[in-house]
């Protein structure tokens, strides 16, 4: 035997035809788990998973079982036997002989751990029709080119490397504008809506995250702690203890300073297994723009409403129109604080929020927060892939643990409501799901190099050098080509790159105090006078519009 590698694939997908052609009837059977035992005693992981849903570790799903399974479902078509809930097609030949595809081959962990042995897993894909699954090609093809991991790459902008270590990417310069504009952009944005912000550090005693709760419900996913002497510290995977210590440590606070609103770029560090890390959108160290709203139970709505309009507004100026939002609320099973009359309150206020501000929602349970019930905004991008940006969660829980107060109108100490709230997640995930957004060619206003000055010969520098100092002294951010090459192959460069504008420049360019626009695109705008062409790219970046041109 041999592993098996992807020129397999063909010859797989050849028998799977003779095998749908058969119109092979699927038989379920409800076995007891004694006869399970015998049935799979020779397939070491069917057997662990019998034995698992036995001990009621875990359900047929995967999902965590309310008791122990006594029996386990089964199917079996010609001689092959599966430990399987189902349910299935009647027959094989149900399954449409072009409208399926092998698509790849990789290693997988057996149950997502790198203790346990290392399986093969092929994937693959089918639908109703030959035209669907077509459709689904392309848009693999598609997302294939939009990778933000090979994009981040070809257009310089972050690195991964096995000296610093997994899951903690390293950002060039273009990557750094990148990022500092996507976070200056909701800065800007929520100071507007009266947030105000503040800096936490890194990491906080371990004991604060046993009073929030933490500890009890997240510690799997923190690094280990750090000692010293009788000290135990530990990297932040949160900030919330840290702005409610912050609130407690300036002193009190009247009901007339409510809502107090705490906003912080802050990095995070959350120990993520080496098989769940993917580029971008799952890392160890993250930046999440995380805000904590101080409020009274009569402010909740007005609050939702403000996250809810600033929210709408960052999204809308990255193209994120199409979206839908998930009431997440806790379950029957998983870690939840518990205590229901704080949860059935916030559950009620979330809801009421809502249904004031007009939100269609779906409910998903257990996807809550530990510690409260929360709206999650879940975007489409241009391949109607879905990814789950912006959050708006209600706590009664935590302020209460940490004996966060304020004094009531009465002149009583009363608990606030603590509004958590992000909207683009993590600067990190986000700007991968942007690259890919985009396909790398950002708008304008977030491109790391605005335009690129190419001129025609050696003799042109000089003139190009003042084109690029002009557009420098506008704030534009320009680069040169005075490499010895062909006019095309700068072109081609500057295309390959993303860059919004190619401003070529020869003897009629530099006599007429003018510049010949090139767009990424291909189109081109012809010669027009410099101030004419900064003045539409000063118009199209101040706008952050989605536009090339006017």
């Amino acid at each position: 035997p041999r592993p098996l590698a992807p020129e397999d694939l063909p010859a797989i997908e050849t028998r799977m035809k003779a095998i749908i052609g058969g119109k092979q009837p699927f038989v379920h059977h409800e076995i007891a788990i004694d006869a399970a035992r015998k049935q799979f005693g020779d397939q070491p992981f069917k057997l662990d998973q019998v034995e698992a849903l036995a001990r009621g570790e875990m359900g047929e799903h995967g999902e965590a079982a309310a008791q122990p399974a006594t029996s386990v479902s089964t199917y079996t078509h010609d001689h092959f036997v599966d430990l399987c809930r189902g349910p299935h097609v009647a027959n094989t030949g149900a399954v449409p002989l072009d409208a399926f595809k092998l698509l790849s081959i990789a290693g997988a962990y057996w149950r997502g751990s790198e203790k346990n042995p290392q399986l093969t897993r092929i994937y693959g894909t089918v639908w109703p029709t030959k035209q669907e699954l077509d459709d689904y090609l392309w848009r693999l093809e598609e997302a294939k080119k939009r990778d933000h991991r090979k994009l981040g790459k070809e257009l310089g902008l972050f690195y991964f490397s096995d000296d610093v270590g997994p899951g903690l990417p390293l950002f060039t310069p273009k990557g750094e504008i990148v990022r500092y504009l996507m976070e200056e952009y909701v800065r800007e944005t929520q100071t507007r809506y009266g947030y105000q912000h503040v800096w936490t550090g890194h990491m906080v005693k371990e004991d604060l995250f046993r009073k929030s709760g933490h500890y009890d419900n997240y510690v799997e996913s923190m690094f280990p702690p750090m000692v010293d002497e009788d000290l135990i510290l530990r990297l932040k995977p949160m900030n919330c203890p840290s702005h409610m210590t912050l609130f407690k440590e300036m002193g009190k606070h009247s009901y007339r300073e409510l809502p107090l609103r705490f906003a912080e770029f802050a990095t995070l560090y959350r120990y993520e297994k080496r098989g769940e890390l993917s580029g971008l959108t799952r890392v160890r160290a993250l930046t999440q723009d995380d805000c904590h709203v101080f409020c009274t139970e009569e402010q909740i709505e007005s609050e939702f409403t403000l996250a809810l309009n600033l929210i709408r507004q960052v999204l809308g100026a990255y193209d994120f129109q199409n979206y839908k939002v998930r009431l997440s609320l806790r379950g029957e099973q998983g870690k939840f604080v518990k205590d229901d009359e704080k949860w059935d309150k916030a559950t009620r206020a979330l809801k009421s929020a809502l249904d004031a501000n007009h939100v269609d929602y779906f409910v998903a349970e257990g996807e809550a927060a530990f510690y409260g019930p929360k709206a999650d905004f879940i975007a489409k991008d241009v391949l109607g892939r879905e990814w789950q940006l912006s959050t708006i969660q209600v706590d009664f829980i935590q302020p209460a643990r940490l004996g966060v107060e304020y004094i009531a109108e009465d002149g009583q100490a009363r608990t606030p409501v603590l509004i958590h709230r992000a909207v683009t997640g993590s600067t990190e995930r986000f700007m991968g799901v942007l690259i890919e957004q985009f396909a790398g060619a950002f708008p304008v206003w977030l491109a790391p190099v605005q335009a690129m000055i190419v001129p025609i010969a050696d003799r042109h520098n000089e003139y190009a050098a003042r084109v690029a100092q002009q557009l420098k002294d506008r704030g534009m951010r320009v680069e040169t080509d005075s490499r010895t090459e062909r006019m095309n192959a700068k072109i081609r460069d500057a295309t390959l790159q993303k860059i919004p504008y190619m401003l070529i420049v020869g003897d009629k360019e530099a006599a007429a105090d003018a510049v010949s626009v090139r767009l990424r695109t291909g189109e081109d705008l012809k010669s027009m006078p410099m101030e004419q062409f900064m003045g539409m790219a000063e118009t199209i970046i101040k706008a952050k519009s989605l536009e090339l041109k006017q």
